[in-house]
């Protein structure tokens, strides 16, 4: 080595050595730094929160699930959705006009399977904010006049409705997107580890507590309304991306010795009855997972597969009925990485 060379290498040395110091710094900091808990109750469900940060949290949470309520729950007589469905003034926030937006795309996407504008049939079959007696094929042909997500528009702040009656329930996509606006606000507190899961819909970043990928399980469809079995399908590994899981095997009820599942078909008016138990998807945002797996209960298994081709960018395990009593599975060939057996 000349002298020219061991010069610059003197030189080199002390970055080299800081840079060494610098990332044993960052990477003791990092496993010192504790994992905290956020559990509660929102939108008619629990939610649990786990997070890598220095401070707690909570607060911000806690403020920032009751600000997507505010938007987007029919339930809060305060909400933003409520003022539209009474055609009552009100200045619509940004994250009702997020969500309007992106459910208008996935319902021209999925050719009306997805639909914010379904809120009367759901109700009127029961299933909805407002509990009434099963209708009658008249009356289901009578609500069918005021469905439709090509009849609603955003228009100068507003949304217009071509029938004042029309009514919109953005269930569908509303918890998916409480998921990431909390992941969004960790994101934006500098957390780099955590897990977000309201009511079974998930966005994971990072590794859990013990270094490792998070994995979440999908429920095996029973028909236990109690919720008391959870007998696991399979394992995912959900690290860095969403998950939402739709299915008609916990809410649904019996009459006249009929099933009655709590999917409508927003063309029909009438309840879902296919194949398809359960569906699972894995997508960038947990708002476009939850709409495209209440989207894939509607179309049934094969009209699913379909518009899969179409969407590379999502990812599917869908539980079915094989017509023989037994539970069959089909996923994504992108998934299978992801499957852990």
């Amino acid at each position: 080595m000349d002298e020219k060379q061991k010069k610059k290498l003197m030189w080199q040395l002390p970055f080299l050595m800081l840079l060494i110091v610098g990332t044993v710094l960052i990477i003791s900091h990092q496993q010192s730094t504790p994992y905290r808990q956020a559990n509660d109750f929102v939108f008619g469900t629990t939610y649990k929160i786990v997070y890598q940060c220095d401070s707690d949290l909570t607060a911000s949470i806690r403020q920032e699930l009751m600000r997507v309520d505010y938007s987007l729950s029919p339930f809060n007589k305060e909400s933003v959705i409520t003022a539209v469905n009474q055609n009552r003034e009100v200045m619509l926030d940004p994250y009702f006009v997020e969500v309007f937006n992106k459910a208008m795309e996935i319902s021209r996407e999925t050719k009306g399977a997805f639909d914010i504008t379904v809120a009367p049939l759901v109700n009127a079959w029961g299933f909805g904010f407002k509990h009434e007696q099963m209708p009658t094929k008249r009356q289901v042909d009578s609500l069918r006049q005021i469905i439709g997500y090509q009849k609603v528009a955003l228009k100068n702040g507003k949304v217009e409705k071509q029938d004042p009656r029309m009514m919109l329930d953005c269930s569908a996509i509303a918890k998916g997107f409480g998921v990431d606006a909390v992941a969004r606000l960790l994101r934006d507190r500098g957390v780099q580890n955590f897990m977000v899961e309201i009511g079974g819909e998930v966005v994971t970043c990072g590794v859990n507590a013990q270094r490792l990928p998070w994995r979440v399980g999908v429920v095996k469809p029973s028909e236990d309304s109690l919720s008391t079995g959870h007998e696991l399908q399979t394992i995912l590994n959900v690290t860095d991306k969403a998950m939402a899981t739709s299915g008609n095997y916990r809410n649904f009820y019996y009459k006249n010795g009929r099933r009655y599942a709590h999917t409508i078909d927003p063309k029909t008016g009438y309840p879902v009855q296919h194949s398809l138990l359960s569906a699972t998807v894995l997508a960038a945002s947990c708002s476009v997972a939850d709409a495209y797996a209440t989207s894939f209960m509607v179309m049934g298994l094969d009209n699913a597969r379909q518009l899969l081709e179409h969407h590379p960018e999502l990812m599917a395990y869908l539980i079915y009925d094989d017509g023989k009593g037994d539970i069959a599975v089909w996923f994504s060939p992108s998934l299978r990485h992801k499957i852990e057996e």
